[in-house]
């Protein structure tokens, strides 16, 4: 099973039905969920927000669960990369679990849990069209896994 995490709610319709398209072509592989975990108001210190989203974050993780957050200071990975990890990491995790953090990142409790950080891009995104790109990566990763076309 994928998990795919973020923290706040995709607010634009169009986004979220193109979100809702990627998560029904992944399934069509592999077991998929999206999970939106609340986000905090930016009321009180980043770092007290950083720690409740965490927390809401890390609810929806099990213990099992093979954890890998998006992060700017991640590790830059390119799709064959990414379909290769997706691939290796199911012979040894029934569960990967990616992690999209909130407009103010990730908190030290999430980031402790993490079993590994990746970034899509140098570029900075909007955390909700994060989950589009990923979504639409983990699709990507399947139709190259299955040798099947996909357009560039």
């Amino acid at each position: 099973m994928i998990k795919v995490i973020g923290i706040g709610k995709v607010k634009d319709k169009h986004l979220s039905a193109l979100i809702e398209d990627y998560t029904k072509r992944i399934s069509r592989y592999h077991k998929i969920e999206v999970i939106e975990v609340k986000d905090e108001p930016i009321y009180d210190d980043e770092t007290a927000v950083l720690n409740r989203e965490a927390q809401r974050a890390l609810s929806k993780i099990d213990p099992s669960d093979y954890v890998i957050l998006l992060d700017l200071h991640g590790k830059s990975i390119d799709s064959v990369s990414l379909a290769n990890k997706i691939d290796t990491l199911f012979n040894n995790h029934s569960k990967i679990a990616f992690v999209i953090g909130g407009s103010l990142g990730l908190g030290k409790e999430l980031l402790d849990r993490a079993d590994e950080r990746i970034k899509l891009s140098d570029l900075t995104f909007l955390h909700q069209m994060t989950r589009l790109i990923l979504l639409e990566q983990i699709y990507r990763s399947f139709k190259i896994l299955n040798h099947e076309t996909y357009h560039k």
